[in-house]
């Protein structure tokens, strides 16, 4: 596999995080501080899964985020098995508008994936596929600290196929999001669909999540969260064109494999959240896969910002 066009330089791809970190920064501890809203005031958006992991709370924010995701040393497959090894970086920026109390634009997946595989697969980089949509808060019960959104995204095929991305026509994402406070402790869930527009370029799949937290401190909220996903169709796409799939890669990629129908695939991790102020958090997770087969996913660490207005 080769790459699209020259990687930025490691250094430089950090001083521009960097950079936009510190305008955030700056800007988040000079904004006015977002109105009260009660309860959730002390709830925190989820870290891991990012892209369908959706916060059902409404509000306008930008999100930079960082993903360090390990491959495993070893691929295995029905019949064999491939070295494998090496990481795939992501720097990406989310952005959501609030409309409404009830009704928000959200844009949650674009950015740039730096996939670096120590054998077996080149070195490639690229532009992520595009999706945004729209989500609303159906049931908000601020007395009952319960709070209950659908909402749906649309992934438009934009990205680069050398990271694995412009595959098939796009696909739909429908979901629900759902909260429950009690006093500090606050339970989140989502679930939803991806439906492709193509059957055969990409799979269908469920995906599920599940976090709690624990208001201890604004600079201190930690987290565990689970995910999973189970994929419901069968695509047509092999590794190198011979190599059957037995899994897909979560939420970042739709390989539309071969041989993953009915396989479920299932993370677990942590972290922690901090307030620097009203309209600014900090996040950090780690994960690990933990249901055979784990596919590409050996771990993964997730880092953002969120700067809310």
């Amino acid at each position: 596999m080769k790459a699209e066009t020259k990687s930025p330089p490691a250094a430089r791809r950090l001083v521009l995080t960097l950079a936009a970190t510190t305008v955030l920064s700056t800007l988040g501890a000079s904004a006015g501080e977002p109105a009260s809203n009660g309860w959730l005031d002390n709830t925190i958006s989820p870290v891991v899964n990012p892209i369908f992991f959706e916060d059902p709370r409404i509000g306008s924010e930008v999100r930079p985020i960082f993903m360090e995701h390990y491959l495993p040393s070893t691929f295995h497959f029905k019949g064999g098995s491939v070295p494998l090894g090496g990481d795939v970086q992501v720097f990406a920026l989310q952005l959501r508008y609030a409309v409404s109390d009830r009704l928000a634009i959200i844009a949650t997946k674009d950015g740039y994936i730096d996939f670096r595989p120590d054998n077996t697969l080149s070195h490639s980089h690229g532009w992520a596929d595009l999706a945004a949509g729209l989500k609303y808060a159906l049931i908000d019960d601020r007395d009952d600290q319960f709070i209950v959104t659908p909402g749906f995204t649309i992934t438009a095929p934009s990205g680069s196929t050398a990271v694995f991305q412009g595959r098939g026509a796009g696909e739909w994402n429908l979901f629900v999001s759902a909260e429950k406070g009690c006093d500090k402790f606050h339970t989140t869930a989502n679930i939803g669909f991806r439906l492709p527009n193509d059957w055969a370029a990409q799979t269908a799949q469920s995906h599920y999540s599940l976090q709690f937290d624990y208001f201890v401190h604004q600079y201190f909220i930690p987290f565990v969260a689970v995910n999973g996903y189970t994929v419901l169709s069968q695509g047509d796409h092999k590794l190198l064109g011979a190599v059957p799939l037995n899994a897909e890669m979560y939420d970042l990629i739709n390989f539309g494999a071969t041989d993953a129908q009915w396989s479920t695939q299932v993370t677990v991790g942590g972290g922690v959240r901090s307030r620097l102020t009203p309209a600014l958090d900090l996040g950090a997770s780690y994960e690990v896969g933990v249901v055979d087969p784990k596919g590409i996913f050996q771990a993964r660490v997730t880092a953002d910002m969120i700067w809310r207005f």
